[in-house]
């Protein structure tokens, strides 16, 4: 099967998903709302495929930043007290990957397929090398190999690498075996960094050792 059948399976899995799940989704929005206020929703710009900017959309996970919380800090700092922001239903969904749901909604338009490279931040794209620049060879995923080899966890070498191979290795037998570990994954909720842990933050290449510092608003998976 060639990558035209890869699109037809993605808009078939996240049309009968949207449907299925709406009742799902209603209710994760209506508990964001009550919970975080508006907006439920949270969209930030995303590398797609051959790194053309695209809005990916999420379930909102953080409060807002309180008054005295400026940019005068260091990007570390200001990370950490993003990481303090997220409330305990945002930090459920984040470990069930609920807050990914509305990501069906940008496979369905096609910036986004189900199996595929997750798609980073757009400020890591100078950071590449060119061989880890091959990862916007193909569209961005909901989920992919890193995701259900260790996720958070791994080393950020150790993903890239994992997201080659895919690339390198495709096939709809593959995205399939892929789906069926991520619900396990999701189920047993691994691959999550511990509770007050924040996200790595990609240095480049150039730095191997992954920095420890909250995503916050700037969320990498």
């Amino acid at each position: 099967m060639n990558r035209r059948s890869k699109r037809i399976v993605d808009i078939a899995l996240a049309a009968v998903g949207l449907l299925v799940l709406a009742p799902v989704i209603a209710l994760i929005a209506l508990a964001v709302r009550i919970d975080l206020g508006s907006p439920v929703l949270f969209r930030q710009s995303r590398p797609g495929l051959h790194e053309s900017p695209f809005e990916m959309i999420k379930f909102r996970t953080m409060h807002e930043p309180p008054p005295g919380m400026t940019a005068s800090v260091s990007d570390l700092e200001h990370r950490i007290q993003d990481r303090a922001r997220i409330s305990t239903l945002g930090r459920f969904l984040r470990q069930t990957s609920l807050d990914e749901l509305p990501e069906l909604w940008n496979v369905l338009k096609g910036d986004m397929s189900i199996v595929g490279p997750r798609p980073l931040l757009m400020e890591y794209l100078p950071l590449y090398t060119a061989e880890q620049t091959r990862r916007h060879e193909v569209r961005p995923g909901i989920t992919g190999l890193a995701q259900i080899r260790g996720r958070h966890v791994l080393e950020w070498s150790e993903r890239f690498k994992l997201d080659l191979w895919y690339i390198d290795h495709w096939s709809m037998r593959l995205d399939l075996e892929i789906i069926g570990a991520t619900a396990s994954t999701v189920v047993r909720r691994s691959g999550q960094p511990p509770k007050d842990t924040p996200d790595n933050i990609f240095m480049g290449s150039a730095t191997t050792t992954d920095a420890s510092a909250g995503t916050g608003d700037r969320r990498v998976g």
